[in-house]
């Protein structure tokens, strides 16, 4: 018998003229309309028999008008300098508005820009409803302050005792030397779907008792309201962080290009309310538990080689996103300063806002002020790069401006070089930014930890990272 050559077969052509979009769905398509039309079925039948599986168009959401969603300024500029960071950073934030979730931003006085103009900027807060950003948190996620009291321990002593026991710089600890991951804390990992690549688990356990690079510290001063010493620590949750921060951006990208492909990449989303979101969520607070036991590690093993006794100790993060309702707050360098923001801060409604290494750092009661959106500062931001503060110290060299601006105090970089982009010149004046914090009711002032010296963590010379990442 002669094969009946009328027949037209069905190609992906005729599925994409039907209105099937291409997918992994379109061989079995083909294979089930071609079975039909050689039964005898006709094309309009297998039309209308294949019609049900068309995909649902997804929903597009559109950016908010320009303006259309106001952001509070807290923040009032002193020179040309802060003019200029100041329009900067109202540029990006205004484009950071138009996210079609967003329903609120606040600018705290240390905001400073801190990318591409829609990235929300370092000292600002960003409302979202039933959406979580990950851009909004950043890579550092969790970065936050913990501070303990060390009595009538002697400051020098317990610098050095920090200085043997800490870790700056990138990637963790050798073999042999690491601190210890509860078993419990790992398992957690391993069952969430954004913690439980094996890259992200060992990072947990070699990343332990680390503190990074940039501007992360370990501070020791004296409580000038008991005159008792006092240790304080800066860093995030390192690797198994910026870990989660990939792969939370790149469920938030596959959402964002499927629903709102005008909003821009670093404000990608994912739906709070849906499965993705509620395991992202989680994995928040299971590298928030993370960092909170990094930071305790640090500050065991320091009370120990100094053999001091420990008071009260309390922490805070300042890059997170914070649930109110059905509102995600996200703050990017932004202190949370309501009462009650975390079960486990136990810090009597205080938080932890260093300004630079030659000044005290401010323990503070939170106001929850509405201008804010209940934050406050993170410390003192820059009103320009670090190229442009290089540029301007001339001549100088970084071991001159460390000493002409650190006189009397033991200020150390890990990596043994100075970093004149941490130097107190660096950063905003903290005279103003402190007195911003209370003009704008901000938060109040209850303590001052005056500096004895710290560990500067800084950036480490190309050449060093090159030899590192070799070994």
């Amino acid at each position: 018998m002669m094969e009946d050559l009328t027949l037209t077969p069905v190609t992906g052509t005729t599925l994409k003229e039907w209105g099937h979009r291409p997918g992994a769905q379109f061989p079995s398509l083909i294979e089930r309309a071609n079975a039909m039309l050689a039964q005898g079925t006709g094309l309009d039948d297998i039309r209308q028999t294949l019609a049900s599986e068309i995909p649902v168009p997804p929903v597009q959401v559109d950016l908010h008008p320009a303006g259309a969603i106001p952001f509070h300024e807290n923040l009032i500029p002193a020179d040309a300098d802060e003019e200029g960071n100041l329009e900067k950073v109202r540029e990006t934030m205004r484009a950071v508005m138009r996210t079609p979730t967003v329903v609120g931003g606040a600018i705290m006085p240390d905001a400073c820009p801190a990318g591409p103009v829609g990235t929300i900027p370092v000292g600002g807060v960003v409302a979202a409803r039933n959406a979580i950003h990950p851009g909004m948190h950043s890579a550092d996620i969790c970065c936050s302050l913990m501070l303990t009291d060390l009595g009538d321990a002697d400051p020098a002593t317990v610098l050095d005792a920090a200085a043997s026991v800490t870790h700056f710089g990138p990637g963790g600890r050798a073999q042999g030397k690491r601190f210890t991951v509860s078993l419990d804390l790992l398992d957690a990992f391993r069952a969430n779907p954004f913690l439980s690549d094996a890259k992200t688990i060992r990072a947990a356990q070699e990343h332990m008792g680390t503190q990074g690079d940039g501007n992360h510290f370990l501070f020791v001063g004296r409580s000038r309201a008991t005159g008792r010493t006092t240790l304080i620590t800066h860093h995030g949750s390192r690797g198994p962080g910026a870990k989660l921060y990939k792969a939370g951006m790149e469920v938030a990208e596959a959402h964002r290009k499927l629903h709102s492909p005008q909003t821009l990449k670093q404000n990608a989303w994912i739906p709070a309310d849906s499965a993705e979101g509620q395991a992202y969520w989680e994995a928040l607070q299971l590298i928030r538990k993370w960092t909170k036991t990094n930071h305790n590690s640090i500050h065991q093993a320091t009370m120990e080689a100094a053999r001091a006794s420990a008071g009260e100790r309390f922490w805070n993060e300042h890059n997170f996103v914070f649930r109110r309702g059905d509102i995600y707050l996200h703050g990017k360098g932004a202190t949370p300063a309501w009462d009650g923001f975390a079960p486990d801060a136990d810090a009597q409604g205080r938080t932890i806002i260093p300004l630079n290494m030659a000044e005290p750092v401010l323990i503070v009661r939170g106001s929850d002020a509405d201008h804010a959106l209940g934050f406050s500062p993170h410390g003192a931001g820059r009103n320009w790069s670090r190229t442009e503060h290089m540029r301007r110290l001339g001549s100088k060299t970084a071991n001159e401006a460390l000493l002409e601006e650190t006189v009397g105090l033991d200020v150390r970089f890990a990596s043994g070089k100075v970093d004149a982009s941490e130097l107190p010149s660096s950063y905003k004046p903290a005279s103003a930014v402190a007195e911003q914090i209370g003009s704008f009711g901000l938060a109040e002032v209850v303590d001052h930890i005056d500096p004895y010296g710290c560990i500067m963590a800084g950036e480490l010379p190309r050449f060093t990272r090159k030899t590192r990442g070799r070994r």
